[in-house]
């Protein structure tokens, strides 16, 4: 209890717990005791075991007297246990009965049987010892018909009776730290609340760097396979039909690809997904935006109507973080729709030749230029291009390798940043974040550098080689452009295929944060919505309350004028002074003077609104994990490509409807007629 720093619940009282315990040892005892009377054991280790459930019983039913357990716990459990007790010390006694039979203690015998049958009749049917009651009372008539015929023994009285031995079979284990190696501990991973802050912001570090290195090395492999596809590489160094006719090989295997892959039909069928996907996580991001907007409105409006008296706190210090997780949403959101923008062009772009390459290699065939004769003596450029190929696969390869072991990457920073709280009381996440991670990292981060490194000198060995071959050749051939163009769509088609499947993965995971984070703004509208009614409520009844004050009674020398008999006409009696400058004030004036809330700003019982406690840590909104909205380089003709427009929220109009007003001075709904 040391541990918890708070007052615990009544479940976890000591005492509580001590009960149950208490409670399961009994029923544990009463199990065995029902297997004991099933398999026809011996009476006298009956009676003992019976005896030990009944002394268990009596504990239980001890503990669940107590004043606190009976205020949490339901009277029946008394009940319930006092009844198990009974039927218990029943069965102890007729099993004893039975012991006494075998060793002709007719006395004794007839004593617990009477014990036995009076407890055991008003067991019900059904019951496993319903059976037994009535036997009892039937071997207690036997017993006394014997007695008084035969033994003539002198009964004696039930609370001479030896006491039956117990046999404590069901015994407390001690606990164990796991109750299985096959089972984890469920508080294993439990945290103070700044180291779990540190560790969710030190994920988005991470995240943030893996990604950064991710896209250096799909932004290098783009360029590099836009080189190639702008040299015609490698189809135009393979070995060709006779006649310069046929397709090459390379160019073959990649419109097998492309088919296998479902061709152009499958492109489009995942690109028709996005639209959608995008559009309902907009719609759930915007309602979750209206309902904030809402109520801070309408907050603003019952300030100012009421002034001081509405001593609820603002809106805009309560919806601070929340407000920076749907802006922070809203930025993905705006990535995304640019991301859409990026793919939609590209596939407009190369559409024809993905087309071309989803047919058979008959058609592809008659779409593609014959080549020229070859004129021969370029034997050794094309040894040279076909070693830089094999060399950019070992890089393409490499990258792979790099980009699975960078996503894979698991950085454990808990029990460092636990150490740090305890050392010093608080943990700088961002210095021990940025030690781990570059230490992690770095050797990866090497790689990739020396990845991009080695790029740099084989681009410009690729476009000298290539130079040389064209220039052996007299320029380069309309087929050789056609090609360039199929090398194009097909590594298109690959980029688009897996940026389309990355998308639609990361619209349905923002989908269920957009969706929690909604859950969230509607709980915190809910207590605020609560509050505010309940506020409004203590207003309204202040102000009736207020109104029903007695008239001010009127001042004394008008009471004496009134009074006065006539005589002689005199001046009137002065005017009596307006309510206003009374000595009682009016309601509206009583009501505009501060008062006590009879209940607390933040209400008990109530979901405390999210984002209240500050953060030490930058608000970081959950996105998917590793998402890269398909940050690649484009193709140069992309980068004339405009920025999409950011997202406009939809204005909803203003509520037609407005607040309840204050009463009127002086107005009194309870008139007397």
């Amino acid at each position: 209890m040391m541990a918890v720093h708070q007052e615990s619940t009544p479940d976890l009282h000591l005492e509580t717990l001590q009960t149950l315990s208490q409670l399961m040892l009994a029923q544990a005892q009463e199990v065995i005791a029902y297997k004991c009377i099933r398999d026809g054991m011996k009476d006298s280790m009956v009676a003992k075991v019976c005896s030990q459930c009944e002394e268990l019983f009596m504990d239980t039913m001890r503990s669940l007297q107590k004043e606190h357990l009976r205020i949490i716990l339901d009277r029946d459990w008394t009940t319930a246990v006092q009844a198990k007790q009974q039927t218990f010390r029943g069965l102890t006694q007729y099993y004893q009965a039975q012991v006494c039979r075998a060793n002709k203690a007719v006395g004794e015998e007839i004593a617990r049987l009477q014990i036995a049958a009076e407890l055991l009749k008003t067991m019900r049917e059904g019951s496993p010892v319903y059976e037994l009651g009535a036997k009892a009372a039937r071997q207690l008539a036997a017993a006394i018909r014997d007695n008084d015929f035969i033994y003539h023994e002198r009964i004696p009285d039930a609370r001479s009776l030896e006491p039956v031995p117990r046999a404590p079979v069901a015994q407390a284990l001690p606990l164990q730290d796991r109750w299985s190696p096959k089972h984890k501990d469920l508080f294993e991973k439990l945290v103070p609340m700044p180291v779990h802050q540190a560790m969710q912001a030190s994920s988005a570090r991470r995240a943030d760097i893996v990604n950064a290195e991710i896209n250096k090395l799909r932004e290098a492999t783009q360029l590099l396979n836009s080189i190639l596809a702008s040299l015609n590489l490698p189809a135009c160094i393979e070995t060709e039909g006779s006649g310069g006719a046929g397709l090459p090989e390379s160019i073959r295997s990649k419109a097998a690809a492309v088919r296998a892959e479902g061709g152009l039909p499958a492109l489009q069928r995942l690109m028709a997904e996005l639209p959608e996907l995008l559009q309902r996580n907009r719609e759930i991001l915007t309602e979750a935006e209206r309902m904030l907007r809402e109520e801070a409105e309408a907050d603003a409006a019952l300030r100012a109507q009421f002034g001081a008296r509405w001593t609820r706190t603002e809106s805009d210090k309560l919806t601070e973080a929340i407000r920076a997780n749907a802006s922070k949403y809203s930025q993905i959101i705006d990535g995304a729709v640019r991301a859409d923008a990026i793919v939609q062009q590209k596939f407009q772009q190369h559409k024809d030749n993905i087309e071309l390459l989803s047919r058979s290699d008959g058609e592809i065939d008659a779409g593609v230029p014959n080549a020229p004769a070859p004129t021969g003596g370029d034997g050794d450029i094309i040894r040279n291009l076909r070693n830089l190929m094999t060399t950019v696969e070992e890089i393409k390869s490499e990258r792979d390798s790099i980009e699975s072991e960078l996503k894979s990457a698991t950085i454990d920073l808990r029990e460092k940043f636990l150490s740090a709280l305890a050392a010093d009381g608080a943990v700088d996440e961002p210095a021990i974040s940025a030690g781990a991670l570059g230490a992690a990292l770095a050797p990866l981060q090497r790689r990739a550098k020396e990845s991009l490194e080695r790029q740099e000198t084989l681009a410009g060995e690729l476009q000298k080689s290539h130079a040389a071959l064209m220039e052996s050749r007299g320029g380069a051939s309309n087929r050789d452009e056609v090609l360039g163009k199929l090398c194009a769509a097909y590594d298109a088609y690959q980029d688009l295929t897996g940026n389309l499947k990355e998308g639609v993965k990361f619209y349905n995971d923002l989908t269920q944060l957009l969706v929690a984070f909604q859950n969230k703004v509607s709980d915190f509208c809910f207590a605020r919505k609560t509050e505010k009614d309940e506020l409004l409520k203590d207003l309204t009844q202040e102000a009736s309350r207020s109104a029903q004050r007695p008239a001010p009674a009127p001042p004394q020398h008008y009471q004496d004028a009134v009074n006065e008999p006539v005589v002689a006409k005199k001046d009137p009696p002065p005017r009596p002074p307006p309510p206003s400058a009374g000595p009682a004030a009016p309601p509206a004036a009583a009501a505009a003077a501060p008062t006590a809330l009879p209940y607390p700003q933040q209400p008990q019982g109530m979901p405390i609104p999210y984002g209240v406690p500050a953060s030490p840590y930058p608000v970081y909104a959950p996105m998917p994990a590793l998402y890269n909205p398909y940050a690649t380089l484009p193709y140069p003709h992309h980068s004339r490509v405009p920025p999409g427009a950011p997202y406009q929220p939809y204005q909803y109009p203003q509520h037609p409807a407005g607040y309840p007003q204050p009463p009127p001075a002086g107005y009194n709904p309870y008139q007397q007629h």
